[in-house]
């Protein structure tokens, strides 16, 4: 018995389903964004509350 034969043991295998989940994940989020769904990433989000909270530790420190 050859185990390698087995389905889905292959990495070959695995990697072509990860790029297939990935590929379906990508299409989706476009038909999302053209029916205008869209959201805010997260990182956007966060850089956004960095510059307001610097902003206003800078007029704080400076204004003083």
């Amino acid at each position: 018995m050859n185990t390698s034969d087995s389905p889905g043991r292959d990495s070959g295998t695995e990697k072509l389903n990860w790029i297939d989940r990935r590929r379906e994940k990508i299409r989706a989020e476009v038909e999302r964004n053209r029916r205008g769904e869209h959201r805010v990433p997260t990182w956007v989000l966060a850089v956004v509350l960095v510059v307001i909270v610097v902003g206003w530790l800078s007029f704080v420190f400076l204004a003083g």
